[in-house]
């Protein structure tokens, strides 16, 4: 398979010698140039997820003073922030976000 990559290899006087090292040269640069794009796209992948941690990124918010909860992501408050802490709300902090993955993979799949 053609890669672009040329070696040139003189140090025996044999033909087949140089060959032979020349072959074990080309497929050390192969493999350091493969390991080497996995190692790039497996940085991008981090890069991506990890996010810069900037206030532009949080999920949600608690404000306590207001009694108030924010989901950045939908665009949901809720002002019953003592109820969601004590379990007693988390229905209808969760089923929007359910509604709303699902309404995403859903607009996915159709285009």
């Amino acid at each position: 398979m053609p890669t672009g990559v040329v070696v040139t290899q003189q140090d025996e006087r044999s033909q087949h010698k140089n060959k032979a090292k020349a072959l074990k040269i080309l497929r050390a640069k192969l493999y350091e140039s493969e390991r080497q794009r996995k190692e790039d796209e497996r940085a991008a992948s981090r890069k991506g997820q990890v996010g810069t941690g900037d206030r532009s990124e949080r999920i949600r918010t608690y404000n306590f003073p207001q009694g108030r909860v924010s989901d950045h992501r939908i665009n949901l408050t809720l002002y019953k922030i003592l109820q969601i802490m004590e379990g007693e709300s988390l229905d209808e902090l969760i089923n929007p976000l359910i509604s709303h993955d699902q309404a995403t993979r859903l607009a996915e799949v159709i285009e």
